[in-house]
């Protein structure tokens, strides 16, 4: 498209946004050959009664009304600092460019047809209309035209090539070469140039090329190598990033072939990673726990009992994040990873007084009965005071506030739950798998 052409889009898409939003603290917009952007800035959360992600959905549906190019919204991503840019990144990669055109007409319907996504795109679009010379090569040798020539001629023709200098009135100026732009606006008129051969007569290029009109991507793009496509798109309301790489490996699995690859980039990439790494954070917090709790208990089956908590804080937390409508995210996993000590604790109390109660000749069931009982006291103390500490995350405002949100519902859900089930299913588990203290003594004796 022209500069002027998409100059006025810009300015239409920006007049929709100037008048549909009244949260707008500045509006910059930017046109080129090409492209264009249109950076909204909003005021401060307690300035505006709509949030960010309505606005952003409020302006999505009315830009797709604009139909004389392709729009979309995005916003600004939670990762990597200031960069903006659609939440699913999926790069196909292929081996060959022809490969790509091929499939990528086939992968976008799916994923337009797809309910979790909302106005794809991709990078790799072949709209740059190209000729291509095929020169006849036996017909150039049997005229005595070489190759050679007929390249150079069309270099010196097209490409402006400096041929030199002259100077004048103590100017240096530059010699180009090339045919006026009238003889050379449509591909049929490079037929009409002509190329001297062998023996110094004047050859018609329609009598060694021929044409062949083709599209072209305005550029190539490589992931690792590899030539790729990347396929950015939106999600639709109630549906996650994680959803929408599923997705994107669905449609994949179903469309390309055994030659394609395929990886993440951009805020999907980095949210793999950061899932990654905080599975890997959760699963180092309950080994170092059970470490450290075994060379407390010198035994290594009441760390296990203690750990049975976990599982319970962590179906709290779930369930709470279902009722208030929270995703998973890093937050919110964040705040897992801090229930797995929170609600630890609550089981040291009843598994360490437990064990003493033992020791002073009390029964298995009676030890863990009378643990469960006394440390109650204490278990709703430490646990009410945490629930309590962390409830204005549940209902926090201002910027970040959905941040806060997911991480303190997550963790007031478990601390919840575990501190009302933990009193009932240690005890249980306590009984049915702890060793005997009594027994243990007398062997000793």
């Amino acid at each position: 498209s022209t500069f002027e052409y998409i100059r006025d889009y810009t300015d239409e898409i920006t007049n929709i946004v100037d008048s549909m939003t009244p949260e707008k603290q500045s509006i910059v917009s930017r046109a080129s050959s090409g492209n264009g952007f249109v950076n909204l800035f909003l005021t401060d959360i307690q300035d505006r009664n709509r949030s960010q992600m309505e606005i952003a959905e409020a302006l999505s549906n009315e830009v797709r009304k604009a139909t004389a190019a392709r729009s979309f919204v995005q916003q600004q991503s939670t990762f990597g600092g200031r960069r903006g840019g659609m939440p699913v990144n999926y790069v196909l990669q292929a081996p060959s460019l022809e490969k790509l055109q091929e499939f990528i007409p086939t992968f976008m319907e799916e994923v337009n047809a797809s309910p979790v996504f909302r106005m794809a795109d991709v990078d790799l679009k072949f709209t740059k209309p190209e000729t291509r010379i095929i020169i006849d090569r036996d017909k150039a040798t049997l005229l005595g035209v070489s190759t050679r020539n007929i390249a150079q001629t069309l270099q010196y023709a097209l490409s402006g090539q400096r041929m030199g200098y002259f100077y004048m009135n103590g100017k240096q100026y530059q010699i180009l070469g090339e045919i006026n732009r009238q003889q050379r606006n449509k591909p049929l008129d490079l037929k009409a140039i002509y190329v001297r051969n062998d023996n110094g007569h004047m050859i018609s290029l329609d009598n060694l090329v021929t044409f062949e009109e083709n599209v072209a991507p305005p550029k190539l793009y490589r992931y690792n190598r590899f030539i790729s496509a990347t396929v950015s798109s939106g999600l639709a309301p109630g549906y996650t990033i994680g959803d929408g790489i599923k997705e994107m490996d669905r449609i994949a699995d179903k469309v390309l072939d055994d030659s394609f690859r395929t990886a993440l980039s951009g805020e999907s990439k980095e949210f793999s990673e950061s899932s990654s790494s905080l599975l890997f954070a959760f699963a180092l917090a309950i080994v170092l726990i059970i470490l450290v709790l075994a060379a407390q208990f010198e035994s290594f089956k009441d760390p296990f009992i203690v750990m049975t908590t976990v599982p319970l804080a962590l179906v709290g937390g779930l369930i709470f994040m279902q009722i208030f409508g929270i995703t998973m995210n890093i937050y919110s996993e964040i705040g897992l990873i801090m229930l797995i000590g929170l609600v630890a604790k609550n089981g040291i109390l009843i598994v360490e007084f437990a064990n003493q109660r033992q020791k002073e000749g009390l029964s298995k069931k009676e030890a863990v009965r009378s643990a469960a009982v006394q440390r109650m006291r204490p278990i709703l103390m430490t646990s009410v005071s945490t629930i309590l500490g962390l409830i204005p995350l549940m209902f926090a405002t201002g910027e970040g506030a959905q941040g806060r949100i997911a991480m303190g519902t997550g963790v007031v859900g478990g601390m919840l739950i575990s501190t009302i089930l933990c009193l009932f299913v240690v005890p249980a588990i306590y009984e049915m798998f702890s060793t005997n203290q009594r027994q243990e003594e007398i062997i000793n004796d």
